[in-house]
């Protein structure tokens, strides 16, 4: 019925309605299915924390790229939206006056057709989404182009609104096909829109490191796959939805290139260009960069499956923003999580745990601590040695006086208080070697291993 069910306890689906606009609950109406545990999105709190506190979720996330990905000064400002995108030989996106007056001819064209992205908009488009689906065995599917008259009828169709009846037999596949090719190119910006430009052109560069620590020709799929889960948080809303949409109806396609004969790497051709490519360039302004393009936009349509979620460690950070204070968690929240870390937090007395038994849930929190810093501890032993490695191992041994991670404690659990709320403290660990797993440097475990504290403080 939907992808992930609740293990932390238990919501009324009355009580989920006013989430809906934070994340997706699915809710059932069926009166026979009622007092069954409600299904709800992974990411609540990431979502919840984008909608509530976006300068948080933007520093929690940013501050992460920025781990993965070498992003200089005029970049990073960039993908923050602070100055306008620069391209070799002087190309760039339309500015000031121009770029004002391109939008208001826009506007004259239509409510979806070379209009900005919208919610709207995409409703519109989901129908030819929706009826490709459907015929994705057609050969030469996005490469072959329709009739330009039926294209016509049906992108007026779109402009004005109206619901169309796709399976009439009015239109054939490769009209709506390129139709949607059509409705991407002239979006004002790339679908990735202008300020991830550089971003994407640095994680296609991200290679794995041999044994010596020295940097190989082999893509380093894990920490590619990071850094777009990570870029994607930051995308706007209908641009992150659409891209969802299009990546997936791509990644079927493809599935089915023996009848199709169009594979990922075809589809890319096809697509990078309304996808990834700033507007107004030419392929003499990308030069050697077209390459990356096209591979990136191969690899986001093969990995699509895995790209939407956020990664773990910021699930986490969400999830601790605020179950984490006191002050700051509304009823509705630990209704949520009524069975996690029920005395680390120590908000009994507003709380009526009467259904999960917290102990257990305690157990298996301090257990997956205990995983998560023994993974640290082996990710920071297998670096090649460097300066940054031997840090990181004094920063171990500070922190834990008596044993290092991954050897059995032999001292009482000591409980700590609740995390700080502050994310500032974020360590980038490794930025130009393989991937580490984040520790917030601020965040106060809440159940702490035998021996102490654990973690960077």
């Amino acid at each position: 019925m939907a992808t992930e069910a609740r293990s932390e306890g238990e919501v009324p689906a009355r009580e989920s309605g006013r989430s809906d606009a934070i994340c997706s609950f699915v809710i059932c109406n069926d009166s026979s299915l009622r007092g069954q545990p409600v299904i709800f999105n992974p990411d609540f709190f990431v979502e919840k924390l984008r909608h509530e506190r976006p300068e948080v979720f933007t520093e929690l996330v940013v501050s992460n790229i920025t781990r993965l990905i070498d992003l200089p000064g005029t970049e990073l400002a960039q993908l923050m939206g602070e100055v306008d995108l620069k391209l070799p030989g002087g190309a760039g996106p339309a500015s000031g006056f121009f770029r004002s007056l391109m939008s208001l001819k826009r506007k004259e064209k239509g409510v979806v057709f070379g209009s900005p992205l919208t919610e709207e908009g995409i409703a519109q488009i989901y129908q030819l989404i929706e009826y490709l689906h459907k015929n994705l065995r057609v050969e030469g599917l996005f490469r072959v182009p329709g009739n330009s008259v039926r294209q016509q009828i049906l992108r007026d169709a779109l402009n004005n609104g109206t619901d169309i009846n796709l399976e009439s037999g009015e239109f054939h596949s490769n009209d709506v096909a390129t139709l949607l090719k059509m409705f991407l190119g002239e979006l004002p910006e790339p679908l990735l829109t202008h300020k991830h430009f550089h971003a994407h052109l640095k994680i296609a560069d991200l290679m794995q490191f041999d044994d010596k620590g020295n940097k190989t020709n082999i893509p380093d799929k894990e920490r590619q796959i990071e850094a777009l889960q990570l870029l994607f948080l930051i995308l706007p809303p209908p641009n992150r939805n659409l891209l969802k949409l299009l990546l997936d109806l791509l990644y079927q396609t493809a599935k089915k290139q023996d009848k199709n004969k169009m594979s990922a790497y075809n589809l890319a051709l096809m697509f990078a260009p309304h996808v990834l490519w700033p507007k107004n360039v030419t392929a003499n302004d990308l030069q050697e960069n077209i390459t990356k393009l096209n591979n990136g936009m191969a690899f986001m349509i093969k990995h699509s499956q895995k790209l939407f979620k956020a990664p773990a460690y910021v699930r986490e950070c969400a999830r601790l923003h605020y179950l984490g204070s006191r002050t700051q968690a509304s009823k509705d929240d630990l209704d949520l999580t009524a069975s996690c870390h029920t005395k680390s937090f120590q908000l009994a007395k507003s709380w009526k745990w009467n259904r999960v038994d917290s102990c257990s849930h305690q157990e298996e929190t301090q257990q997956r601590t205990e995983e998560a810093l023994r993974e640290l501890f082996q990710h920071v032993h297998n670096m090649p040695e460097s300066a940054k490695k031997k840090q990181l191992i004094r920063q171990f041994n500070k922190q834990s006086v008596t044993q290092t991670p991954g050897r059995e404690p032999s001292t009482p659990r000591v409980q700590k208080r609740a995390r700080s709320r502050s994310f500032s403290g974020l360590i980038k660990l490794c930025s130009g070697s393989p991937a580490v797993t984040m520790i917030p440097t601020r965040l106060k475990w809440s159940e702490e291993k035998k021996e102490g504290k654990k973690g960077f403080l």
